[in-house]
């Protein structure tokens, strides 16, 4: 499907939608998208930030398929 087969089909559903808290957070999501200033974080996601970097140095991570293996089996797939 192409890129503007997709945005028709995604506008077609969008109208569809009665739920205001759903039409809410598309737009959220499409703002947040579309923004294409500075992204400001507050001081605790600097700090998890941070955190985060030293656990990277410290190899104290999990790659992304171990991690979905873990999810695979607390879903009990």
């Amino acid at each position: 499907m192409s890129s503007a087969n997709l945005k028709i089909d995604v506008i077609n559903k969008i109208t569809q939608i009665k739920e205001t808290n759903i039409i809410k957070e598309i737009k959220r999501v499409l703002d947040f998208e579309l923004d294409e200033g500075v992204f400001q974080l507050s001081n605790a996601q600097k700090k998890r930030v941070s955190e985060a970097k030293q656990e990277v140095k410290q190899k104290k991570y999990i790659t992304g398929l171990a991690a979905n293996k873990e999810i695979n089996e607390w879903l009990g797939k």
